[in-house]
């Protein structure tokens, strides 16, 4: 039996899983904040939506099962800040770095498609109503959930994608214990999302913003320039402070 490690898979393929990984995040957690978040009232006065706890966790599940299924082929990324973070702790091959990002970005704008093409199903102006109260994309100001302003928006994004790029390096490391990741990965998306939906309505990740915003209007886009240099900001931090306190152990 041989002892080599098995080669990596083509970027193709990786790509490949990078972009079906990204859809199913953005399909998962922007569809839920969409079609179930605020869902109706029961006949008992019950609320039915599942609020930003379901949110949250929809979006930390969605994560959690995209690095089960497709990790062990592209690394699970699914998030360009996650993606650059990583070549930056000299954890990922930058040669590497654009295509995976294409992929995301790429998956992303997938996922939100596919929601757009089931709003055109839904009840009577569902779809023109969700695109005008921007399609669940992130914002500031007035398109803050809870009207936070330019300032939190950039902090939140720059702190908690740090921490979150933190996580997956170390969860991933071969310190870590083996088969663990994904629980770890997904539950830290999850307190990430409890904490700064009614800031900005959380991105920690350009590609989800990007693939909201492409059909939440005007105002989405006019801001999604914060949700993409701020993660790639915090993602970029986190490399950095993983390369220097945290380096990989060699080889025996």
């Amino acid at each position: 039996m041989s002892d080599a490690t098995p080669a990596a898979p083509p970027l193709v393929t990786r790509m490949v899983a990078e972009g079906i990984g990204t859809l199913v995040l953005v399909f998962g957690g922007v569809g839920t904040a969409l079609y179930a978040a605020d869902f109706a009232v029961g006949g008992e006065g019950t609320p039915l939506g599942v609020g930003h706890l379901g949110v949250a966790l929809a979006f930390g599940l969605t994560v959690l099962v995209g690095v089960y299924a497709w990790g062990p082929i592209s690394g699970g990324h699914f998030n360009p800040a996650i993606t650059l973070g990583m070549a930056t702790a000299g954890r990922f091959a930058w040669k590497d770095v654009t295509g995976y990002i294409v992929a995301q970005v790429v998956g992303g704008a997938v996922g939100s498609t596919l929601l757009v093409l089931i709003g055109l199903f839904g009840p009577d102006k569902w779809l023109s109503t969700a695109q005008s109260g921007g399609f669940a994309s992130n914002g500031f100001g007035e398109h803050s959930p809870g009207g936070w302003g330019l300032g939190a928006a950039i902090l939140v994004e720059i702190i908690l994608t740090c921490v979150f790029v933190l996580v997956v390096a170390g969860s991933t490391s071969k310190r870590a214990p083996v088969g663990f990741a994904g629980i770890a990965i997904g539950l830290t998306l999850t307190l990430i999302h409890l904490i700064s939906i009614p800031i900005d309505n959380t991105s920690v990740n350009p590609a989800r913003s990007i693939a909201a915003a492409i059909y939440g209007g005007v105002g989405p886009l006019a801001q999604l320039w914060v949700f993409i240099v701020f993660p790639l900001v915090g993602g970029v931090l986190a490399g950095l402070i993983h390369r220097a306190l945290f380096p990989e152990p060699k080889a025996a």
